[in-house]
């Protein structure tokens, strides 16, 4: 499905971006593993194909960074055809009026700037591709409200609006560019989410986990990450070549738009 296409891949040392990784190598990419943490090597490892994985150490908020993976993974691979732009923090949880200005700039500045850095340093090789596309994960909750994660959901509202102008900016070269909005997706990291909803509101875990998550969900359920990464295949795939400036969910059935 994405037999020798090559695919650079930010976040992917653990949870969603391992199994968008794990899951584009198993469809024939090439994959480029971008993260700041030795996770990467693990996700390597787990992939388990030396000459089709590049584990590179990547600070989305850095733009040289940024420039210099891009740069090795195209010298590497001779060429780049698609982005997944995955790296993302939860933010604090708080109401608006206790969080801090520190918080709230690292949320956007990971969420939303390390997204536009990818794609400026990607696009240039994006364009020469007949094939490209990017998949921006953003999440439901820039679709909906989400009581005291101010600066997830504003930054996560912020990917749609990006995904959406880099469709039509990229369209007259045939780059596709599509979001998808993940519900509650098993892992660690929405099992911190939830602790922390817990602590707020003051009920336990599995109280916070239903009234905040699965309650809302037509299925009952979180999402799983494979779900995800199916998806993403899909749309980076020739399958998807008609796809372009969409926000897809896949949250379970939570938010109907």
């Amino acid at each position: 499905m994405l037999s020798n296409d090559t695919v650079f891949v930010t976040g992917a040392s653990r949870g969603i971006g391992r199994e968008i990784a794990v899951t584009l190598a198993e469809a024939g990419a090439n994959v480029a593993l971008a993260s700041r943490s030795d996770g990467i090597e693990e996700t390597a490892e787990a992939i388990g194909e030396p000459t089709r994985t590049l584990a590179v150490r990547t600070d989305v908020t850095d733009e040289a960074s940024v420039t210099a993976a891009i740069e090795e993974t195209v010298e590497t691979f001779g060429g780049l055809d698609g982005l997944v732009n995955n790296a993302g923090i939860a933010g604090p949880t708080a109401p608006v009026e206790e969080v801090d200005r520190k918080a709230w700039d690292r949320t956007f500045a990971v969420n939303v700037t390390g997204m536009f850095l990818t794609v400026k340093h990607a696009t240039p090789h994006l364009r020469r591709s007949d094939r490209a596309a990017v998949v921006n994960i953003s999440s439901i909750s820039g679709k909906r409200p989400l009581e005291h994660r101010t600066p997830y959901t504003a930054a996560k509202m912020a990917v749609i609006g990006l995904t959406r102008t880099l469709a039509f900016e990229l369209g007259e070269d045939g780059v596709r560019v599509n979001a998808i909005c993940p519900g509650a997706t098993r892992g660690p990291r929405i099992e911190r989410v939830i602790e922390r909803q817990a602590e707020r509101r003051g009920i336990t875990y599995e109280e916070a986990k239903a009234c905040v998550f699965t309650d809302t969900a037509a299925l009952g359920s979180l999402v799983e990450a494979r779900d995800v990464a199916e998806l993403t295949a899909y749309l980076l795939s020739e399958r998807g070549r008609h796809i372009t400036g969409q926000d897809i969910n896949v949250d379970a059935g939570t938010v109907w738009y």
